[in-house]
């Protein structure tokens, strides 16, 4: 890309008279960097090695020394703004479509097995630069705008839901759904019958955009997780215990989930563990208490009787797993 047309992009301020005019390529990692490059200084101590490198340019924004002024020093207002909008001129070139949707169907689609042209974008800005520079003409791609940033994209269309229900349950438990789909039977796959519905609609997407799929062997979503424990607080295998501890980070989906545990698992005694700025919106419900701190959850846990736990607000890296000996692994938990 020219240098002009760089500056106008980003609303850059260029500081020197450089003698180059245009870059190679884009670069915000030094290992990848090649002589002709320009560089986005996201780390602001890598950008001597970037000079050193051979890079024609340096994007940065913070307080920064000039050390060659044969190259280009750009200053913006934050790096992270610069390199959307390179991404977002990038991709308005590849004719794309771009679909929106909501966490749990984006999280689901990161289970299936589809054509090289869809992608499911997810991660930092960086991360979905890489993943999406390089993209096939007329890709199609799935986001969620609480997870990505939605400006990066144009045109972006919304999952059309379908009423009718393609997905036949034959069995169930709270964490585990055996169906079947175009009369195949997926057995004990790790999705509660509760996101049943969000699957739905991403499987009437892969339809009607006609995009081959398969389903593999799903893997435990970041909601609604289950950690199976003893009552001394031992990690066990899933589905051997009948005292589980439910991890929710978005607050957003507590209210269905709670409904979902006592529709479900009436004769199970089911605690609510809640952030104190929730407890007013949720007073109705019984056993439900408040937490200020990661102590106070664990102070919890320990004093009340349950079966299921459902702590909300944070999730199941609040504890950490250490070996006590080769065959026995300990809860530990860590402030």
């Amino acid at each position: 890309m020219r240098l002009k047309n760089i500056l106008a992009l980003i609303n850059g301020k260029l500081i020197n008279e450089p003698f180059v005019e245009k870059f190679e390529n884009i670069v915000f990692e030094v290992k990848y960097l090649k002589r002709g490059d320009l560089f986005v200084a996201f780390d602001e101590t890598m950008i001597d090695e970037a000079v050193q490198n051979g890079a024609y340019g340096i994007i940065f924004d913070k307080p920064t020394q000039i050390s060659d002024t044969e190259i280009a020093w750009i200053k913006v207002q934050e790096c992270e703004d610069a390199l959307k909008r390179i991404l977002r001129f990038r991709l308005i070139s590849k004719n794309i479509v771009v679909y929106e949707c909501n966490e749990i169907v984006l999280q689901l689609s990161l289970g299936v097995i589809t054509n090289l042209n869809f992608i499911t974008v997810y991660g930092n800005i960086q991360e979905i630069y890489k993943q999406l520079w390089n993209l096939e003409e007329k890709s199609t791609l799935l986001f969620c705008q609480d997870l990505s940033d939605k400006d990066i994209f144009t045109n972006i269309k919304k999952i059309s839901k379908n009423l009718k229900k393609n997905i036949i349950i034959m069995e169930k438990t709270l964490f585990e759904t055996s169906f079947i789909y175009n009369d195949i039977f997926y057995e004990r796959q790790l999705i509660s019958p509760l996101f049943i519905p969000y699957l739905e609609e991403l499987l009437y997407l892969y339809k009607t955009l006609n995009i081959n799929f398969r389903l593999g062997k799903f893997t435990h979503i970041q909601h609604f997780e289950a950690v199976f424990i003893n009552q001394k607080f031992e990690i066990k295998d899933f589905g051997t215990s009948d005292k589980v501890l439910i991890f929710e980070s978005n607050v957003n989906l507590i209210e269905s989930e709670i409904k979902f545990l006592q529709n479900n698992a009436n004769w199970a005694n089911i605690i609510y563990v809640l952030p104190n700025n929730l407890m007013d919106k949720h007073e109705d419900y019984k056993n439900t208490y408040g937490y200020k701190s990661k102590k106070d959850i664990i102070s919890i846990l320990k004093d009340v009787s349950f079966n299921f736990a459902l702590v909300v607000g944070v999730d199941k890296s609040i504890l950490s797993t250490s070996t006590t000996d080769k065959t026995q692994l300990r809860l530990n938990f860590q402030w």
